[in-house]
């Protein structure tokens, strides 16, 4: 579709107390601005203008990445209103081409309605299609007028309005699609003779109307397409929205999730059956979930991989690691990036591995920290056993071989390897290699003192 997209995105948004601007806010872990982005390319649009003000170049560095389709910025430096945001960007236009008018606060317009805006739009390429919608309490929008006709004759912003005005429902949400020859036309007339002493954009749908051009309207599938942010109470309350939005699509394909008001996806999810998601659980970056894989409450999932009925106990945080089918994670258990839990092996509470790969059938249960680490099938790794990998300078590797058996509180330096079958006794400090089927233990030799007083306190 060659369709070219000005996105308005040079507010402030004072209201939103931060120093952030506002279209940098996110939802879903996502930026207000890159939703729209993100939708304009799913839609098929191939050149964005964004016209940019306060927090320009954060607006910019924060979409420098953007390879799915070409972006334009141009900066207003006056906020001289939504008609002269559009002017700066006319220059860049493409002459005779369809070009659609969207807002960098306003995230959740699905692609389709989009689409179906600009098919509109097609059917009468002279006119103009203008995105409204009905609210019970329309105060503060602009009121769409019609003729007896009920055709759209033009826009009346709510401080302009007279009283029976102000009294229609149907509301402007700034989302229109037009020529571009034609804007550039209706732009280069307006004037700023109004309450707000700005240029508006929607004076151009009258323009449109006295030149004899149709104006079509057409409603988004749900409210919350139109819905903009000014606020950080709207922010929060359109989070929620699209959480539970993701939550009921992920529920419609068979993921059973305990309470959809309580789970947040900041980024894709993809799940396999009889998936089950506890309470209050997030999910960032890519993840999959295997057929059978149980999340309980309050875990943290980033970019991370759960196999076949793999289960991850409450309050454990996985990021970048790959859990292979039948292992057990948690509670209390971090696995960071780079590790690799091989088939039945298990994590157990307030255990961190980074950087490793934890053979099959292998065990550590609790109070450990395991880095840099190779460990390979049906090895124990008691409770507050560490592997020393940093010598304040460098990481080196630890090598655990199959079947060996790790006692508590034991520290294994590296770069160290321990043999197959090995048993290392509690409470060992492993500074060498060890050879298969060796028992290690470097313990100071036990003394009993009998005569022995403990001292009290003096008073």
């Amino acid at each position: 579709m060659d369709i070219q997209v000005i996105i308005l995105a040079a507010g402030k948004g004072s209201r939103m107390k931060s120093r952030l601007p506002k279209v940098l806010h996110q939802i879903a872990g996502k930026s207000l601005v890159q939703h729209v982005v993100d939708n304009c390319h799913s839609m098929g649009a191939n050149h964005c203008h964004l016209v940019v003000g306060h927090g320009a170049e954060q607006v910019k560095q924060s979409l420098e990445k953007e390879k799915k389709l070409k972006l334009s910025f141009v900066e207003q430096m006056e906020q001289l209103g939504t008609g002269h945001a559009v002017k700066m960007t006319l220059d860049g236009l493409k002459d005779d081409t369809p070009t659609l008018i969207l807002y960098g606060d306003v995230p959740l317009t699905h692609h389709d309605t989009l689409s179906q805006l600009v098919e509109i739009h097609q059917d009468d390429p002279s006119g103009i299609a203008l995105m409204t919608c009905l609210l019970d309490d329309p105060a503060g929008y602009g009121r769409i007028t019609r003729d007896d006709g009920n055709q759209v004759t033009g826009i009346v912003e709510h401080k302009d309005a007279t009283e029976a005005q102000k009294a229609i429902n149907e509301i402007n949400t700034g989302i229109m699609c037009c020529n571009s020859s034609q804007l550039k036309t209706w732009i280069g007339q307006l004037d700023n003779n109004n309450a707000q002493g700005e240029f508006y954009l929607t004076d151009i749908i009258a323009m449109a109307v006295a030149d004899g051009n149709k104006v079509t309207a057409a409603q988004p599938v749900e409210l919350y397409e139109v819905e903009g942010i000014n606020t950080l109470r709207q922010l929060a309350e359109l989070e929620r929205i699209w959480q539970l939005k993701m939550a009921e699509e992920l529920m419609d394909g068979g993921v059973t999730i305990r309470d959809p008001g309580r789970f947040d996806l900041r980024g894709s999810l993809s799940c396999e059956s009889d998936i089950i998601i506890d309470i209050n659980c997030v999910f960032e970056g890519q993840v999959i979930l295997k057929a059978g894989a149980q999340i309980g409450a309050n875990c943290y999932l980033k970019d991370c991989t759960v196999g076949e009925n793999a289960i991850i106990k409450p309050n454990s945080v996985i990021e970048e690691s790959v859990i292979d089918e039948e292992c057990s994670v948690g509670p209390f258990s971090r696995l960071r990036p780079g590790t690799h839990l091989h088939r039945n092996s298990h994590v157990g509470n307030f255990v961190e591995i980074k950087k490793s790969n934890l053979g099959e059938g292998s065990k550590a249960g609790h109070l450990s920290y395991i880095g840099d680490c190779e460990v390979g099938q049906s090895v124990n790794i008691g409770a507050g056993t560490i592997t020393c990998n940093y010598d304040g300078a460098n990481k080196h590797k630890t090598i655990i071989d199959d079947g060996a058996f790790i006692g508590s509180d034991s520290q294994l330096v590296a770069p160290v390897r321990v043999g197959k079958n090995v048993t290392v006794g509690a409470g060992t400090t492993v500074t060498s290699d060890i050879e298969d089927d060796a028992l290690c233990i470097s313990r100071v030799k036990q003394k009993q003192i009998s005569t022995w007083t403990r001292p009290v306190r003096q008073k």
